[in-house]
């Protein structure tokens, strides 16, 4: 009885002290962000946070970066959302919510989602990662060359297809699949490098969320969708994709005529 109640103080402990390491890893990111004026440092901590995947042999390194290419691009995503916070919001009651709320967001990820193994939170997981990688991307993308933000764009795709495909046990054609679909949004994103728009969220200019990223996400929906009604069904039937499909029309055709009845100026594009 006494080892098992010294198993369960240890146990309170680690999960105590879990909790207050990320909670701590996304105030550092925020007080780097304000103290530094630069989004490098931040992802240099984000980097040293994931010391764990080469804890290992060096043989085991590439499986481990892998499988932590999700969390990962959602945490670099973190960074670049605070950095353009601070960067293009003048208000400064504006700029604290606006910190305040992603912070919160992101302490969600790390302490309710990220842990989670089953497979429809690892379709979430994936999710997430596809919406804020592609935002934050085209957030900055007019910075750089566009064979960069094109290999982005596969990497996103791979590493988001990756992750849900290897929570079916049966499939045998990971890499090719996870290929083929970084593949298909490296060529989204060659497209809306040329030819993209976005909308200012919750009032704030200084807040602008790239269209693509609706866009890729409800395409990403629907080929999961997709996906899994073959694996269970060995075909793909209308009601399995009937909701997604019109949930998609609804971003890219609805969703810009209601915005312009409300004086948002949008223009046609992914």
């Amino acid at each position: 009885m006494e080892f098992l109640k010294i198993v369960r103080r240890r146990s309170f402990l680690s999960e105590v002290v879990y909790i207050g390491l990320n909670i701590a890893l996304a105030v550092a990111l925020v007080l780097l962000i304000r103290a530094t004026e630069s989004p490098w440092p931040a992802i240099v901590l984000v980097l040293l946070s994931k010391w764990r995947v080469f804890a290992v042999r060096p043989r085991y390194w590439f499986v481990n970066i892998q499988s932590n290419l999700v969390d990962f691009i959602v945490s670099v995503s973190f960074v670049v959302f605070l950095f353009t916070a601070y960067n293009d919001i003048v208000i400064s009651g504006q700029r604290l919510l606006v910190v305040t709320m992603l912070t919160l967001l992101y302490i969600g990820w790390l302490l309710f989602l990220k842990p989670r193994s089953k497979r429809s939170f690892m379709v979430a997981q994936a999710g997430v990662a596809t919406f804020v990688g592609v935002a934050s991307l085209y957030m900055l993308s007019y910075n750089f060359p566009m064979t960069l933000v094109v290999l982005a764009m596969w990497l996103i795709g791979y590493s988001t297809a990756r992750h849900i495909l290897s929570s079916y046990s049966e499939e045998t054609h990971v890499l090719f699949m996870s290929q083929l679909w970084g593949l298909t949004l490296a060529e989204i994103g060659w497209l809306a490098y040329h030819w993209t728009v976005g909308y200012a969220l919750l009032g704030i200019d200084g807040v602008i969320l790239p269209r693509v990223a609706l866009t890729v996400l409800c395409i990403s929906v629907i080929a999961w969708k997709c996906y899994d009604a073959y694996y269970h069904h060995q075909k793909i039937r209308r009601n399995d994709i009937m909701l997604p499909v019109l949930f998609t029309i609804g971003i890219i055709v609805v969703l810009p005529l209601i915005l312009n009845m409300f004086g948002i100026s949008v223009a046609v594009g992914i």
